[in-house]
């Protein structure tokens, strides 16, 4: 797919974000491990969910959607599979989360690869961890599971997956299971009170230390998936940066209080209640001067910290901020390659290594084209693109519907020009 934007467009009106696609993805997982119908309410429909939905699918679940009411009735009670094949990981790695309800019915399970096993490290050590036998050979991991009565276990990392992937585990293995350096994001809550709406019980929802107590047979539920922050905090940032003023509905506000801080330092105002967040119209931005060495320092951390799926959008901000911003992305490597095309741009920065740059704005940027954005430096690419002078042409845009399920149309509804071409 490719995008024509043209730039320097107020936005204007009322935004409502979609569902969150990674807790989409857990929650869509969790619903296997019942032989009961689980209905999932604010389904994103994104290229990653319907990865999810075809890899169950192959397996023997169902999935039943409802389109006008962006539901899907999940049942896994004819799940015969014992196997998750180099397709089902290939096309997205959220696949892996679909192990927990295949060991709970078929109890020896294997995961094909052809990717290093680095990349899925920290999760093979958590199910090694609560007893899981996990042996790994060229191009596959076999795994036994068993019960257990108590593991109190410690991640490597907090690791969204591996939090999710012990969740359910622990929900339908064993007794109980304390996790420690637990993952806490938003998507990571929502599994637990789904698993605890299914009659497991989860002690510590929101903290990095969480308890599970499981049960021999889970229930059915029917769950709302929250909106996701993540396409809040872009779209809002996307507002302010063009001149607009918009407000953003059906929003959890609880979610975006560190986002908000953030943006505060780069001159961004959020106004914020419990549900809506209002954007007013910024006639310039000017980041805020505490630091000695730069005007601003802006950190990526584990959640509650500021997310690093929002570094590339709050790279272009600090382009369009008066200031020196320093950006420090600590949690991944190479998530600030993109620069260059911001560099392309005409925007003013230093790549100092992998995990820094620094940002000195105000800079006007304007239209290029760009190739290849992708999954998560891809919103940052359309921001760029809305707020430069002339038109920019962005390749390969389906990066952008991998997560945020109708965005495109949804921006050209408040003002955006954007032209699939």
């Amino acid at each position: 797919m490719r995008l024509r934007v043209h730039g320097r467009v107020p936005l204007s009106g009322s935004y409502q974000p979609g569902g969150n696609a990674n807790a989409a993805q857990a929650l869509f997982a969790a619903s296997l491990l019942t032989d009961a119908s689980v209905t999932l309410h604010n389904m994103p429909h994104t290229l990653s969910t319907r990865a999810m939905f075809d890899a169950a699918g192959s397996l023997g679940a169902s999935a039943e959607w409802h389109e006008s009411e962006s539901s899907v009735i999940v049942n896994g009670a004819q799940i015969t599979r014992r196997v998750l094949t180099h397709t089902d990981s290939d096309v997205s790695l959220a696949a892996i989360l679909l192990l927990p309800p295949l060991l709970m019915r078929r109890r020896h399970v294997r995961l094909e690869v052809d990717f290093p096993l680095n990349r899925i490290r920290p999760h093979l050590e958590a199910m090694r961890d609560l007893g899981i036998d996990v042996v790994a050979s060229a191009g596959a991991v076999e795994f036994k599971a068993a019960e257990w009565d108590k593991k109190d276990i410690l991640l490597t990392q907090a690791s969204v997956t591996a939090t999710a992937l012990v969740l359910m585990l622990g929900a339908v293995f064993g007794k109980q299971t304390i996790i420690h350096n637990a993952a806490c994001e938003p998507h990571i809550q929502e599994l637990a009170l789904m698993l605890s709406a299914m009659g497991a019980k989860v002690e510590g929802i929101g903290s990095n230390v969480v308890t599970i107590h499981g049960t021999p047979e889970l229930n059915g539920a029917e769950v709302t998936i929250r909106p996701d922050h993540i396409e809040t905090a872009s779209v809002a940032a996307i507002a302010a940066m063009s001149g607009g003023r918009i407000q953003i509905t059906g929003v959890r506000t609880a979610d975006m209080r560190m986002i908000a801080k953030i943006f505060w330092r780069l001159g961004i105002q959020t106004d914020l209640d419990d549900t809506t967040i209002f954007i007013p119209k910024h006639e310039t931005l000017t980041v805020s001067s505490h630091e000695e060495d730069v005007d601003s320092s802006i950190e990526t951390a584990p959640w509650p910290g500021f997310p690093s799926d929002l570094i590339s959008v709050a790279t272009v901000i600090a382009t369009q901020a008066r200031g020196t911003s320093l950006i420090h992305e600590k949690m991944f490597n190479n998530r600030l390659l993109f620069v260059d095309k911001l560099k392309a741009m005409g925007a003013q920065i230093v790549l100092c290594d992998p995990h820094r740059a620094i940002v000195v704005g105000r800079t006007p940027l304007r239209g290029i084209y760009m190739d290849s954005p992708d999954v998560r430096a891809g919103i940052g690419m359309l921001a760029a693109a809305l707020v430069a002078d002339g038109d920019s042409v962005i390749d390969n845009a389906q990066a952008l519907e991998h997560t945020f399920a109708g965005v495109l149309e949804k921006l050209k509804a408040i003002n955006a020009e954007i032209t699939v071409e």
